[in-house]
């Protein structure tokens, strides 16, 4: 790990839940992060040029180290966080997954291809993918375990060194992590932690990595995408998300209800793939309504049993009452909660209906517990809403027959299917949203491939009569090339090149 410059700079760590400070980490400026880079790029002229195997060995001793600790790693996320045991647990298992998996697939997806030479069919056409060198990912303070560890176990695996600078927020997972990768792996400075706020961040997206790999809101992700420009350094961007739920009416009510409450309340809805907006047939709505306020007036907040934690950020907790207010103020009714529900850290979970899309909470990203409800006549009316925003993360469905020929109408990455979230707990599928809510995948054989470069090789692997790379040409080529236009690609039936240059060798 990086070393600050002056001992005195330290980034402080409290526990939402109590404000009581957890720990303190140096502030990392552009030198420390220069040199944590270059650190790394020795790294990963070493790590890059071992056989896949040889890295598998690395990174599943590095996984087994991790669950062995996996006790003190979600202790400490529920202190750092603030989310519940049971779903600190969860993103340590989450996390692991993803490290067994890119682990595992990352042969097969780098694996070099042929492709068709088309008419240049003398040549074998090869693609080939190659490690990038050294990757810088900045991760997020809501899962700041799993969400980076999609990024960095899949960089890892493709043969890149890492520079992790984790949220100001929770620091200390990331430092503890480092640790453990230090211990584990056999090269020094594989996996290094940058710790501090916003400048820090910024030190290094200008500094001279290979790819940025950003998790965060659009606004910062927009500038963090500025600061890597000036180098022309690439970025994959995973940001906010305002995800729509459909509620068809042959939908399974209960199932539907179980699934809205658990995809907007988990994490005290601080995720960007949290249900944040559900439309709602109107032959069901009634019924859904009273189901989802049934199962969440069960639910506890706080506490060592309790179901949501403390939000992480005080400066969430503002824009989630600022959401609330807006929205009762234009309207909505509060069946449960509402913006004089929130004592310090804690937000008792919200369920809101006459929503529409004049309110904050219908088109912004709340990244709070707040379910707001929104009846429908139809589900082409439900789809219009439902691509109605700037974002376009995850989604979800519930319905019958129809389901999948609704979720294939979903202006979004990603889509759950009589479900929500699954396709995060899935770690082939990729995951990455269009619009506000970012470009670029992390997780899956595209989560491997974004941290490579690509390579094309063409190789002649024969002669022919007609050489098209050469200035040294018959008399007759005008006449053939004209015969191969009018025959490859101008009478009605198409001809293969590889048959054109076979009669021409004949």
């Amino acid at each position: 790990m990086a070393t600050a410059a002056t001992p005195s700079e330290r980034l402080s760590s409290y526990n939402p839940a109590t404000h009581d400070l957890i720990g303190t980490v140096p502030i990392h400026g552009p030198a420390e992060v220069d040199a944590a880079v270059a650190r790394a790029r020795v790294a990963a002229e070493r790590w890059g040029a071992l056989s896949f195997q040889a890295r598998s060995e690395e990174l599943t001793a590095f996984r087994k180290a991790l669950a062995a600790r996996a006790d003190e790693i979600a202790e400490l996320l529920h202190r750092e966080n603030g989310k519940p045991e049971i779903e600190a647990l969860t993103e340590v298992m989450m996390a692991l997954s993803h490290v067994q998996h890119a682990t595992a697939c990352a042969e097969s997806a780098m694996a070099p291809r042929r492709v068709s030479a088309g008419i240049l069919a003398n040549f074998r056409a090869t693609i080939s993918y190659h490690p990038l060198g050294v990757v810088g990912v900045i991760g997020p303070w809501n899962y700041p375990l799993f969400t980076p560890m999609g990024s960095i176990a899949y960089a890892l695996a493709a043969g890149n060194a890492v520079v992790w600078k984790p949220s100001e927020l929770t620091p200390l997972i990331a430092v503890k992590i480092a640790e453990i990768a230090q211990q584990t792996f056999a090269l020094p400075d594989l996996l290094q932690v940058v710790t501090g706020a916003g400048p820090t961040g910024a030190a290094l997206a200008r500094a001279a990595v290979d790819k940025i790999a950003f998790t965060g809101s659009p606004g910062t992700g927009r500038r963090v995408m500025m600061a890597a420009a000036e180098r022309l350094t690439p970025v994959l961007l995973e940001l906010g998300g305002k995800d729509p739920m459909i509620v068809a009416e042959d939908a399974d009510l209960a199932k539907a209800a179980e699934a809205c409450v658990f995809g907007a309340l988990t994490n005290a809805g601080q995720a960007c793939i949290s249900v944040e907006r559900v439309y709602v047939a109107d032959a069901v709505h009634d019924r859904f309504v009273d189901e989802v306020v049934k199962q969440v007036r069960t639910l506890k907040v706080g506490g060592d049993d309790g179901q949501l934690g403390a939000m992480t950020s005080t400066a969430q907790v503002a824009i989630v009452k600022d959401h609330l207010e807006d929205a009762v103020a234009k309207g909505a009714k509060v069946l449960t909660g509402g913006p004089d529900a929130i004592s310090g850290s804690y937000i008792q979970p919200t369920v809101l209906t006459n929503v529409d899309h004049r309110m904050k909470v219908m088109t912004d990203e709340t990244f709070g517990p707040v379910i707001p409800i929104k009846r429908v006549g139809s589900l082409d009316e439900a789809v219009k809403l439902a691509n109605d925003s700037r974002y376009g993360l995850g989604s979800s469905i519930f319905a019958g027959k129809g389901a999948r020929a609704v979720a294939a109408r979903l202006r979004a990455g990603m889509t759950s299917i009589n479900a929500v979230m699954s396709f995060a707990g899935i770690p082939s599928l990729p995951f990455g949203g269009v619009g506000d809510s970012g470009f670029g995948r992390i997780h899956g054989d595209e989560g491997i491939r974004e941290f490579t470069r690509v390579k094309s090789t063409a190789e002649q692997v024969m002669s022919l009569p007609i050489n098209m790379m050469s200035f040294r040409q018959p008399k007759d080529a005008p006449s053939r090339l004209r015969q191969m236009i009018k025959q490859l690609y101008g009478s009605g039936v198409v001809a293969k090149a590889s048959d054109w240059f076979r009669k021409l060798r004949s």
